[in-house]
């Protein structure tokens, strides 16, 4: 049974930092793209970032700069380092597989993020 877990998160204040780790299992992922995403209180799903197979990397504009991918295929996990963090970060932020738009072929379950001011 395939399964991306998150873990990571938490609350932290403003200006500080995060790093989410997604673990895979199931089958290995190092030649598959892999994406994070997020998704606020009454917003949908949105794009964070996302990593090719060969290691190449992509941001949404909101968190360019701040938010660095990165991922160990020996470990079959993604990083998402999260820099200098704002209040509008809050949200549930989710691992996935093959992303394609706000599609993937597989989720996780989701790690909360609560940014206070």
């Amino acid at each position: 049974q395939v399964q991306l877990v998150e873990s990571g998160g938490g609350l932290v204040q403003a200006g500080g930092s995060l790093r989410l780790s997604c673990a895979a299992s199931g089958r290995t992922f190092s030649n598959d793209a892999m994406g994070w995403f997020r998704q606020a209180p009454g917003k949908e799903r949105e794009f964070v970032a996302g990593i090719t197979w060969s290691g190449s990397t992509y941001y949404a504009d909101l968190t360019k700069g701040r938010f660095t991918i990165s991922r160990d295929n020996a470990k079959n996990t993604v990083y998402l380092q999260m820099n200098s963090l704002k209040p509008e970060d809050t949200a549930v932020y989710y691992c996935a597989a093959n992303p394609s738009g706000s599609r993937a072929d597989y989720w996780g379950q989701g790690t909360q993020v609560t940014v206070s001011s």
